[in-house]
């Protein structure tokens, strides 16, 4: 399952959290904690079981792509052990270190394209699953945060220095567990990666509006 997530599948939104204390309230806050969210995704069982199913659904795709990867590897080994041998000539010929360099360049670019295009349904599916999972995140991270009174939530990257009790990775985990209890690997027809996520931010209320400042001279008093 990491190997699947961790294709073009975890690159298809940042996650989306909205900040719930601004940056100047990290001096007053009580209660600060860290959470690693893309690991509290990976982590749950929604994702795991997923996992599962994409390996058992695209068994032909995924033996396809290992095959294939084998196959290729060893087209580009011969490649480069050509290149290699043109620089290791003497005198050198820069025109054939070129032309060696290039077929190697060509060949890395259409095998990286073959072995895409034979696990895109592996990584729509992939991509489908954890968008579900993204759509509640936020209230996974609120809930966590407000079971525990944290003020302050900071991704690991972030600190310097922490307690081992400061992390609420496994908390955001079982939030997730709960409001998502499992997802769907069949994306529908048409799905994208991140139309999920566009339709929900579109879907928010619009902020209000500011009340108009008033017009007209304020009444004087005597």
């Amino acid at each position: 399952m990491k190997k699947i997530l961790t294709a073009s599948a975890l690159a298809i939104a940042a996650l989306s959290v909205s900040p719930m204390l601004a940056a100047p309230a990290a001096a007053q806050a009580k209660a600060i904690a860290v959470a690693d969210l893309e690991g509290a995704i990976r982590q749950s069982s929604a994702m795991n079981t997923a996992g599962q199913q994409i390996q058992t659904t695209y068994k032909a795709q995924l033996d396809q792509q290992g095959t294939r990867e084998q196959t290729l590897q060893a087209e580009l080994n011969v490649l480069v052990a050509k290149y290699n041998e043109e620089v290791k000539r003497s005198p050198q010929n820069q025109t054939a270190i070129q032309a060696a360099g290039k077929a190697l360049q060509d060949k890395r670019t259409s095998a990286q394209a073959e072995l895409s295009k034979i696990g895109e349904p592996i990584e729509l599916a992939a991509a489908y699953a954890q968008e579900q999972v993204q759509l509640r995140l936020n209230d996974a991270v609120k809930a966590a945060m407000t079971a525990r009174k944290i003020d302050l939530l900071l991704t690991p990257e972030a600190v310097i220095a922490r307690e081992n009790n400061t992390d609420i990775t496994a908390a955001v985990v079982a939030e997730i567990n709960r409001l998502v209890p499992s997802v769907s690997i069949a994306a529908p027809a048409g799905y994208r990666p991140g139309q999920l996520l566009q339709a929900a931010r579109a879907a928010q209320p619009a902020a209000a509006p500011a009340a108009p400042a008033p017009t007209g001279t304020a009444p004087t008093t005597r």
